[in-house]
């Protein structure tokens, strides 16, 4: 089971110090990062390197919209680089969301965004929130952009927290889609009216039935991800990272 942590939890860490947060990172634990639409401002041999010095994997990022359909080619060049095999879509912008009518033409965009990515040894995949999940005359959604697209080409990375917040099955979407989740953000939530983002294994959310049905779905990478926290975000991930030792997962 190879563990990440999405460099967004740690968002204001990276900005002070990028590489001091990998290293961090590294000490807590984790086997890679996903990174959240920066890359410490460093060309891709450095980064490289530095995630070497570590013994970090590149587990993947999550790259704007307005990147993927203006900067492609330089985003995936940078992947490869960094020997990263995923890239992902992060959110659909408010401003492109609609009817069915805007998923299904959003769900061709995805085809041929993945369909380059693709064709240059990429993965690519959506990340689902709460909005992909709401009734759309009958429809949600999620559905739309992952029934729409071609598998070879568009993957998902479902959320398990966005999942449940929905009150959505995640064991059930992991299984439907098995075989085409090949990233799992795991991730917390509150017991309580707030529903607010939780530690791994101090909340509501299924985390271990999760990552079972995830390794027999094919899941590579399990990506722990804290939007918000009322700790520090290094105590929230260290305590996420205890969870899963103690269950010996790692």
């Amino acid at each position: 089971m190879k563990v990440a942590i999405q460099l967004f939890t740690l968002r204001d860490s990276c900005n002070e110090d990028f590489v001091g947060t990998l290293r961090k990172v590294s000490e807590l634990g984790y086997d890679g990062v996903e990174f959240a639409g920066h890359w410490g401002g460093l060309e891709a041999r450095e980064l490289k390197g530095i995630l070497d010095e570590l013994s970090l994997q590149a587990a993947g990022s999550h790259v704007p919209l307005h990147m993927l359909e203006n900067e492609l080619e330089d985003v995936i060049q940078y992947q490869k680089e960094i020997n990263s095999r995923y890239i992902t879509c992060p959110i659909l912008p408010e401003d492109r969301r609609g009817g069915v009518s805007e998923y299904s033409q959003f769900a061709q965009r995805l085809n041929e965004i993945g369909k380059v990515c693709s064709d240059n040894g990429i993965q690519f995949s959506y990340h689902n929130h709460a909005f992909e999940l709401e009734d759309l005359d009958g429809r949600q959604p999620l559905r739309i952009l992952l029934d729409e697209t071609d598998p070879k080409w568009v993957n998902a990375e479902l959320d398990i927290y966005w999942l449940t917040k929905a009150g959505e099955n995640p064991l059930e979407w992991i299984n439907h889609y098995k075989g085409r989740v090949p990233l799992l953000h795991l991730k917390d939530m509150t017991n309580d009216s707030e529903q607010f983002f939780a530690e791994l294994g101090t909340g509501v959310v299924d985390v271990l039935g999760a990552i079972e049905e995830g390794k027999q779905a094919g899941v590579d990478w399990f990506v722990v991800e804290q939007d918000q926290t009322k700790k520090s975000p290094f105590e929230s991930v260290k305590i996420s990272m205890d969870y899963l030792k103690s269950h010996h997962l790692l």
